[in-house]
């Protein structure tokens, strides 16, 4: 009698499959929280796999602080317009403008966790009861301690120590008006499972990804791009290198590295010989020991 295998991607993406149409199956109004990186251009990619031939049933959702990289906004708009599915924007700049929240100031400042108040209104504007997205375990510590079925309480905070046992795949969504979920179906996946599956799927992924020249300047030991938004400090110069990014977010913190990986082939190779998390070029994370879990008991991502 012949055994069917799966390989490790396989089983990978069966897992992840599964979790999106438990997510479809147990909420009213869920969606994927759409950054424009390549973890929510995964999760989108695997959510068109989970219900094919139908289209995706879940609207995609940007938190937009008006600070991202012009690449990413035109990779957005050209998916949403492939999929034909309903985009939901957040906007930080719109938040400032009320005074919801107010804009940070100095050399090191970012509208990072600015973030958090706009998602959190976006999420209760458009009664959204599980926001989906592509955080994994191995990307930083206060990841590595969510479920796939994360809970928020009615202010939209997480309590590390209050998460629902997940056993035999059993996942609990059940939750009290103004709560809601956070759902994270790549969340055992690595950096590298990651780029080999895009590769092996031969998903698009912004031009940020792949070496390229660009204008930068050596801020906190990475290579942070020159924009409209970039003071310069005294010392600092402009330089001129072929760099690409690991990981999207804010132009103003978003550190890349110099590298020749043009290919999807090359950044495979590159990444096996990593010693360094993809998030070690983010100025944001580097704020504190525990900045990433800070903000995610706000309400972040």
């Amino acid at each position: 009698m012949s055994k069917y295998y799966l390989n490790y991607l396989d089983e990978l993406e069966s897992e992840a499959i599964y979790i999106l149409r438990e997510v479809w199956a147990q909420f009213e109004n869920p969606v994927i929280l759409f950054s424009g990186g390549k973890d929510s251009i995964l999760v989108t990619h695997l959510a068109k796999k989970a219900f094919f031939p139908s289209k995706i049933p879940f609207a995609l959702m940007h938190v937009d602080t008006g600070h991202n990289f012009p690449e990413t906004i035109k990779f957005r708009d050209d998916l949403i317009k492939e999929l034909g599915v309903k985009l939901i924007v957040g906007s930080v700049q719109e938040s400032i403008n009320s005074g919801r929240v107010a804009e940070e100031k100095g050399k090191n400042a970012t509208r990072n966790a600015l973030q958090i108040t706009t998602l959190l209104d976006a999420i209760e504007e458009n009664k959204i009861d599980c926001a989906i997205g592509g955080g994994r375990r191995d990307e930083e510590k206060a990841r590595a301690k969510e479920r796939f079925f994360s809970h928020r309480d009615d202010f939209g905070q997480w309590d590390p120590k209050n998460q629902r046992p997940e056993l035999w795949n059993l996942l609990n969504g059940k939750h009290f008006e103004g709560e809601h979920f956070r759902a994270f179906p790549i969340s055992n996946w690595t950096e590298m499972d990651v780029w080999n599956y895009i590769k092996r799927e031969n998903i698009k992924i912004p031009s940020l990804y792949f070496a390229h020249e660009r204008k930068v300047v050596f801020r906190s030991n990475s290579w942070i791009p020159v924009s409209e938004y970039l003071r310069l400090e005294e010392g600092e110069n402009i330089e001129k290198k072929k760099i690409r990014f690991r990981t999207l977010g804010d132009i103003t913190i978003t550190g890349g590295i110099e590298s020749d990986a043009d290919t999807l082939e090359k950044i495979v190779q590159e990444v096996s010989a990593m010693r360094k998390t993809e998030r070690g070029d983010r100025s944001d994370d580097k704020r504190s020991e525990t900045a990433m879990e800070d903000r995610k008991k706000q309400g972040y991502f």
